[in-house]
């Protein structure tokens, strides 16, 4: 595979992830509490955990972004 192409495809890949991370933090942000509810129904979660849980995750998530996506992309830069 043609670097150029690996490096279209992380830049598209990297713009992907964090707009799935943008809408996550904005639908926590703004509908909390109707997300609560439907988790509510599933799982008996303290506001605590659930808080904790879908930060931990955001992390996690923004964290695999960076190792898998952004830091491939900065070493083929870095390659040219």
């Amino acid at each position: 595979m043609d670097t150029a192409v690996l490096t279209r495809v992380l830049v598209w890949s990297l713009v992907v992830n964090y707009v799935v991370l943008i809408v996550w933090f904005l639908a926590f942000a703004v509908a909390r509490d109707r997300i609560q509810r439907l988790h509510g129904r599933w799982f008996r979660l303290s506001d605590n955990t659930f808080d904790a849980i879908h930060y931990g995750g955001m992390a996690f998530y923004k964290l695999a972004i960076v190792l898998f996506n952004l830091a491939p992309l900065i070493a083929l830069w870095a390659l040219r």
